[in-house]
């Protein structure tokens, strides 16, 4: 069975990295969760959308290394989201 996650997460912060490159959105997912740390946000979105996957992977790959994240997951009811949980 699937992780529930809930289907009414348009109150949530979102950040979205449509138009930006690899490095770019990099940098943009660490400048959105320092600010959402400093006002003490544990729950965010990051739209990154379906495409070639380039910036999935990237995000992927950033919030993995970032050890102020807890979990994420791409979102089950759009998969060009990814649903992130911080410490």
């Amino acid at each position: 069975m699937k992780d529930f996650i809930d289907p009414f997460l348009y109150n949530l912060p979102h950040l979205d990295l449509h138009g930006y490159d690899r490095t770019g959105a990099s940098a943009m997912i660490k400048m959105f969760i320092d600010e959402n740390l400093r006002i003490d946000n544990k729950k965010i979105v990051i739209v990154h959308g379906k495409g070639t996957g380039v910036l999935k992977t990237a995000s992927h790959e950033y919030l993995k290394s970032d050890k102020r994240v807890l979990s994420y997951k791409t979102n089950n009811y759009n998969d060009g989201e990814t649903i992130v949980n911080l410490k």
